[in-house]
């Protein structure tokens, strides 16, 4: 059984597609720009929307009743390889233990404009 999830801390979705789906102990989270929800803004540097960007993943984590710590695959899309350190420094402040499986990739444009979006799965 799959069950939709939704924060109303995050960003809504921008397109037809949900925040989130549950089914079978596994959380996956869609990708997330790093647009603050409560003002519909998004920050300038790659370090500022990386944060907002998993900050926006953990509230969506929370609402299902998950944390970070369960996150097990991440997938980080950058507008410009160069940034990669940058995100990094970011990125490892949130996942200070265990470490999620990750893929990064440099994409040629990310919607509206963003530097990041970070997808991720998480499971009990």
């Amino acid at each position: 059984m799959k069950k939709i999830i939704a924060s109303p801390h995050a960003p809504k979705a921008v397109g037809p597609y949900s925040q989130a789906v549950e089914a079978n102990g596994t959380l996956y989270i869609s990708g997330q720009l790093p647009i603050d929800a409560a003002t519909g803004t998004m920050p300038e540097t790659v370090e500022e929307q990386t944060r907002q960007a998993i900050t926006n993943l953990a509230y969506i984590a929370a609402e299902a009743g998950y944390t970070l710590d369960d996150a097990v695959k991440a997938t980080v899309l950058l507008d410009d390889i160069a940034d990669f350190a940058a995100m990094n420094g970011v990125y490892a402040q949130f996942f200070p233990g265990q470490k999620p499986a990750r893929v990064c990739y440099e994409v040629a444009k990310l919607p509206m404009g963003a530097k990041v979006e970070i997808d991720l799965t998480l499971a009990r």
